[in-house]
């Protein structure tokens, strides 16, 4: 099925072609994200209304919506300019009004005319004691009065489009919605209770009660299920595909390693041991090894990933450690540097700055073997760049490599083993979603020796106080980063706050004892002023948020982070981090603007409660939701229209054991429900999918 399949046409025809939807309304409904009928199915109600009918407007509970039936009584035409045309109405115990704001009388007269009956409604409200109706929802003869549903769906909105509109174009869908093959496993579906795909939109798109617009009713759930189902789906094809792409089987003797682990100060954690004995089964393995090493700030992610390298290495092959820019390449280096001495092996960097002989050089000796470790940024990515033997890829991730990137760097090669390593701690709900076609590895334990770090809140009002602090703890060999605000988006502010804070800290603490590291100086400087501070020549180094990635400075024990509020959680504690490396008492002070906001208090109040960044990624996404937390736009994390990632992680790793247990039993999709997955996929517009089943 390399097309899509006929049923689901109407599902993607043109909006237009739905009932009441003109050119105009088209155009309003792409501000919800609906652009043909298969999206209104899955644009479910968020709230309802109660619309069943009742005797009477006495005892109903108002402000609120009432069903009643009336017999019309006499008419008022507005007295005077702006005020409303009141028509009289009694139900079977009370008289009330219905109240109309810029009516016309013919046009009143007409559907509410004395002495009829009618049945109205709308929402009640009490004026001065009288119940009044103001421009009731619905006005029927009792006759026709059974098209008022009992409980009516309340959509999501966007301008130019009303409930009633919405009603109609969703009604339309739906009876567009063909009936299609079963692809849940049975015994889920069973024990979930769940109905069939098109009774499951039917009845999510016609709830009886609010019971029915929760996200565990049986309809809901089992469509959040299929979203999460197809997703999950995609990522086992693309890691099926993955090993179908032979690897190779690297054994290391475990010499070199044995090297660096008797030069090592301290011995390794229970969870870095665990770590790499699940690596290097990975590499002894047939298949390409696709691993995500997960470990919080400072939990000693360098270590492991060196000796996954030194596997390669022992195995006769090359290693290559990649980071997202330059300056975080040049630190992999030096932390590599001392390990590499004691193991006896050549690691050399390769940027986009190497030109000429000098990056000739490096590529010959690097397609002669003579390089065992390359550490690089993108571009190692580069035609020119040939590995001897490329074993296996190390890529430190800043959320800069979505699934599509994966699978490119397995083209260097080279089928090499591929190690990515993150510093953000995730949610085990989106690490599913992002990373569900890899294994995982978690880093949860802090290597000897790390000293937890004390943190305060402080006023900025008391700045001068901290100031002093700074002043003594620097006279007592103490170095310290201090952090400045990106204040908004234009550079040339982040500048001046930047600039500002270093002349005044200069004047105040001496001239050669603070250093200034921002986004605009050219690389050449930026290094310069690291390396200072690196080398202990600066005590202070004044920075915008260049150190959040990563600069390792064991002596450094004072972090002043100003304006604290602006910054989000992940980088308040990626900048926590980078004190709290030696062997001193550390401290990190968020300085904030009062008055906070509810965020701002609850962002700083965590901060200050908790070390652990795993706590703290579920208070970020909790915050902010999943989007922001990594910035959907270029994370390859889906936008799903009726699952919720956060609340529904359970759901989600059913979906995940489920679609790789399907794929295991059929890979290439051809059973019954093998074909009904492969509808759930066009249906669910995951066309990499499809072309990975037909590839494979």
């Amino acid at each position: 099925m390399s097309t899509r399949p006929e049923a689901l046409f109407p599902l993607f025809a043109a909006l237009e072609t739905l009932p009441g939807v003109g050119p105009k309304s088209e155009k309003a409904f792409e501000a919800l994200g609906v652009t043909r009928p298969r999206d209104l199915l899955f644009t479910l109600p968020q709230s309802g209304v109660d619309r069943r009918r009742r005797e009477t407007v006495q005892g109903a509970e108002l402000p609120g919506v009432v069903t009643v039936e009336v017999t019309v009584g006499r008419h008022v035409p507005p007295q005077g300019r702006g005020r409303p045309y009141r028509v009289t109405v009694e139900d079977a115990k009370v008289a009330f009004q219905l109240v109309f704001f810029h009516a016309r009388g013919d046009y009143l007269s007409r559907i509410l005319p004395t002495g009829a009956r009618r049945v109205v409604s709308g929402r009640v409200e009490l004026f001065d004691g009288i119940a009044q109706m103001v421009h009731p929802d619905h006005v029927l003869p009792p006759e026709e009065a059974g098209e008022i549903p009992e409980f009516e769906p309340v959509y999501p909105l966007a301008q130019g489009i009303t409930q009633r509109m919405m009603a109609k174009a969703v009604a339309g869908a739906l009876t567009r919605a063909p009936d299609l093959a079963e692809w849940v496993d049975p015994g889920q579906k069973a024990r979930a209770g769940w109905p069939g795909w098109r009774e499951a939109v039917t009845a999510a798109h016609n709830p009886a009660s609010v019971a029915d617009l929760s996200p565990a009713h049986p309809a809901r759930e089992r469509l959040a299920y299929d979203e999460f189902f197809a997703h999950q789906l995609t990522l086992a094809l693309a890691r099926a595909h993955r090993r179908r792409g032979k690897g190779r089987e690297s054994r290391g003797d475990g010499t070199l390693r044995a090297r660096v682990l008797a030069a090592l100060p301290y011995d390794p954690t229970g969870a870095q041991t665990r770590a790499v004995e699940e690596i290097a089964a990975d590499m002894a393995a047939p298949e390409r090894m696709n691993r995500l090493l997960q470990g919080d700030v400072g939990a000693g992610k360098t270590l492991v990933a060196f000796l996954a390298l030194l596997i390669a290495v022992e195995a006769g092959g090359q290693g290559v450690m990649m980071a997202p820019t330059e300056i975080l390449a040049r630190q992999h280096l030096m932390g590599l540097g001392p390990m590499a001495e004691a193991a006896g092996v050549r690691v050399e960097l390769l940027t986009g700055r190497d030109k000429g002989r000098v990056r000739e050089a490096k590529l010959a000796a690097l397609a002669a073997g003579e390089i065992d470790i390359l550490v690089g940024t993108h571009a190692v990515f580069q035609k020119d760049v040939e590995f001897a033997d490329l074993r296996l890829a190390v890529v430190d991730e800043q959320h800069r490599f979505g699934v599509r990137q994966r699978l490119e760097l397995g083209a260097k090669g080279v089928r090499a083993d591929v190690l990515v390593m993150t510093a953000t701690p995730i949610p085990r709900s989106l690490a599913l979603a992002q990373y569900g076609d890899m294994e995982v590895s978690v880093l949860d334990e802090k290597p000897p020796g790390r000293k937890p770090v004390r943190t305060a809140l402080v006023n900025m009002a008391r700045m001068g106080e901290v100031v002093e602090h700074l002043r003594r703890a620097v006279a007592e060999g103490r170095q310290a980063y201090w952090v400045c605000p990106l204040v908004d988006e234009s550079e040339v502010s982040d500048l001046s706050s930047a600039e500002e804070r270093f002349r005044s800290l200069r004047a105040q603490l001496g001239e050669g004892r603070v250093g200034l590291v921002h986004g605009q100086m050219p690389p050449e400087e930026k290094d310069a002023a690291m390396a200072a501070f690196q080398a202990g020549e600066t005590s202070v180094l004044v920075a915008t948020t260049v150190i959040e990635v990563g600069v390792d400075v064991p002596n450094a024990s004072i972090m002043v982070i100003e304006r604290a509020e602006h910054f989000g959680l992940a980088q308040l504690h990626q900048l926590r981090g980078r004190v709290g490396r030696g062997s001193a008492e550390s401290t990190c002070l968020l300085l904030y603007q009062a008055p906070l906001s509810e965020g701002g208090e609850r962002r700083l109040a965590t901060m200050r409660e908790t070390e652990d960044g795993f706590r703290i990624a579920e208070v970020d996404l909790e915050m902010r939701g999943a989007g922001d937390v990594i910035g959907t736009a270029q994370s390859g994390v889906p936008r799903f229209r009726v699952a919720d990632m956060e609340a529904q992680a359970a759901l989600m790793a059913v979906a995940q054991t489920d679609a790789r247990k399907l794929l295991s039993d059929d890979a290439g999709l051809t059973t019954g429900r093998g074909e009904a997955a492969r509808v759930l996929l066009w249906l669910m517009e995951q066309d990499q999918a499809i072309r990975l089943i037909k590839v494979g």
